[in-house]
């Protein structure tokens, strides 16, 4: 499914059906597969799924669209309200889940509880090596990132921490078909530069809108990878702590990307969130 937007075309996938509402919402350099596993195991629910303008994206965005932080986040709620979705579970990671707190920053009526998992937070913006080096790869021209992207074929490439290594233990097949639309689509390129330079042009504000998350007073689950290497843990905790209703789980055995790594187990807590 796709759907006309003011940034552009965003596809998505939607299971239908009477259950709960549940919006999913990916990283950097990622797509919707990213959800795959947990929304195979949430039968009974409704999982919406986009595939935002974030460097995976297979439709290009219009030449003037904003491609910062806010900018991504109103076209997610410019989303939610085109498909007139209400009493959302808006469930995030990565990069995913700073956009999912933009929302809960600014109160969005149609999200009545969120899921925070493994997510950039507070100072950590960029993220780790991970993020720290895509960001600089974002100052190169689109042709320039384009042949340093070419890297990520080779499997040995993307295991290293600078790339997904540190981002999931499992799923490396998913991740080499993250990075197919910028390698062969010159559009897709000049977005994801574009994007690369807005993020990197405003390190400072996740920290502000954590300022405005103690306001957020509806159901909060923050997940975190026990091992985390790119997300620290301890923002977990602070993230459960600003939150009115906020409660804290960890998981083992996962890096940054548990819908990859424990997408059973992932899927659980999305559904007892949904039910409580």
């Amino acid at each position: 499914m796709q759907i006309e937007l003011t940034a552009g075309t965003v596809e998505y996938t939607d299971t239908g059906g009477p259950g709960p509402v549940v919006v999913f919402v990916h990283g950097l350099l990622m797509d919707g597969s990213l959800w795959d596993g947990p929304v195979a195991s949430l039968t009974g629910h409704r999982c919406v799924v986009p595939t935002l303008p974030l460097g995976a994206h297979r439709k290009p965005m219009r030449p003037g669209a904003d491609l910062s932080p806010a900018g991504i986040a109103r076209l997610l709620t410019e989303f939610l309200e085109r498909l007139d979705l209400r009493e959302v579970t808006l469930v995030g990671v990565d990069t995913g889940g700073a956009l999912v707190q933009f929302l809960m920053a600014d109160g969005v009526s149609r999200v009545s509880r969120v899921v925070l998992a493994s997510c950039d937070a507070f100072d950590n913006f960029p993220p780790g090596l991970t993020g720290k080096t895509l960001f600089l790869t974002g100052k190169l021209s689109p042709g320039l990132f384009g042949l340093f992207m070419q890297q990520l074929r080779l499997r040995l490439v993307r295991r290293l921490p600078i790339a997904f290594g540190w981002l999931t233990k499992r799923g490396d097949d998913v991740a080499a078909r993250w990075i197919r639309p910028l390698l062969g689509d010159a559009d897709i390129r000049r977005d994801a530069v574009r994007l690369l330079r807005a993020f990197a042009a405003e390190p400072g504000i996740l920290r502000e809108v954590a300022e405005r998350l103690p306001a957020f007073d509806r159901p909060a689950l923050v997940v975190w990878a026990r091992e985390d290497r790119v997300m620290p843990p301890e923002h977990g905790e602070r993230l459960a702590s600003l939150l009115p209703k906020g409660k804290l789980v960890l998981v083992d055995d996962s890096y940054t990307l548990l819908p990859l790594d424990q997408p059973e187990e992932f899927a659980r807590l999305v559904r007892e969130t949904t039910t409580a």
